[in-house]
């Protein structure tokens, strides 16, 4: 049951008890204005979170077309020098803004979010397969 549907069945019982007082009046007609204002909130928060929706995948395809990156997908890119690093991703566990970085950023041990600005460590692990 919505607010607006409680007040309507309190206001209701108010009325069915036959009586004159104001003051019981005043605070349903208070209430109804209180409900009423509570769905248009409701109204308008559903559509911010829709064009939050939508800017939000507008952004998505932006950084698709600017990087030429698929989210899930490990990336090579060329230096200045004309090396090939790999780019790795990782996500904030502070605000979930998924990140890109490259080796020397890694082996530096870090860097700050460029979203919330916290400081994010990383550590690289040594892979022994391409021993022989």
């Amino acid at each position: 049951m919505t607010i607006g549907e409680k007040v309507s069945y309190i206001k209701g019982l108010a009325e069915g008890l036959k009586t004159d007082d104001k003051i019981i009046s005043a605070i349903l007609d208070v209430l109804a204005d209180i409900a009423d204002n509570l769905a248009e909130v409701d109204e308008e928060l559903d559509d911010v979170a829709d064009v939050m929706t939508d800017l939000e995948q507008s952004v998505s395809d932006l950084e698709d077309e600017v990087y030429g990156v698929d989210e899930d997908e490990e990336e090579d890119f060329e230096d200045i020098d004309g090396e090939i690093d790999d780019l790795y991703e990782t996500v904030c566990p502070n605000c979930g803004n998924a990140i890109r970085f490259d080796y020397d950023q890694a082996n530096r041990g870090g860097m700050d979010c460029p979203n919330c600005g916290k400081r994010l460590l990383f550590e690289l692990e040594e892979d022994d397969s391409e021993e022989l």
